[in-house]
């Protein structure tokens, strides 16, 4: 819970700052000066990009735990979780014990290619792995499986 509202606390604060760039646009613009007026126009455009970004991550993170949430209900809540009960004394996951589990998955998901419970296994021991673009992809092949869409590769 304490990530969610991590997450929407630094989102709001994204979206200030958003307005408060589109704002210092406006006063550029309203400048007259050649320079000036096209460091404003600039200064629309920013907050467009950021906010695709932040659209498009947060629909990410919505679909990825609605996939949990009803794996969980499907299988009981340790099945979305990770199985790498092995830490190291700072609390991270033992990287051994990561990789075993990682290469469990893989095969799963490789004899499995159209289940999109495969694929969200295997993008949780990418994430326990460490490897967060992997993970990612994986998410997202999982979500458009489930949700019949084309995958994005």
């Amino acid at each position: 819970m304490g990530g969610k509202i991590t997450y929407f606390f630094l989102a709001t604060v994204l979206v200030l700052v958003f307005g408060v760039v589109a704002m210092e646009g406006v006063l550029l613009l309203l400048t007259g000066e050649p320079a000036a007026m096209g460091m404003g126009a600039i200064a629309f455009v920013l907050p467009v990009i950021g906010a695709w970004f932040l659209w498009h991550n947060t629909r990410f993170a919505r679909d990825a735990h609605r996939l949990g949430r009803e794996l969980a209900a499907e299988e009981g809540p340790e099945a979305a979780e990770d199985e790498a009960p092995a830490r190291t004394p700072g609390g991270r996951i033992d990287r051994d014990a990561a990789d075993a589990v990682f290469a469990r998955r893989q095969a799963e998901a490789e004899a499995a290619p159209g289940d999109w419970r495969a694929w969200f296994r295997l993008a949780v021991a990418y994430h326990d792995a460490r490897d967060t673009p992997r993970a990612r992809k994986a998410m997202q092949r999982a979500i458009a499986l489930h949700d019949g869409t084309p995958a994005r590769t």
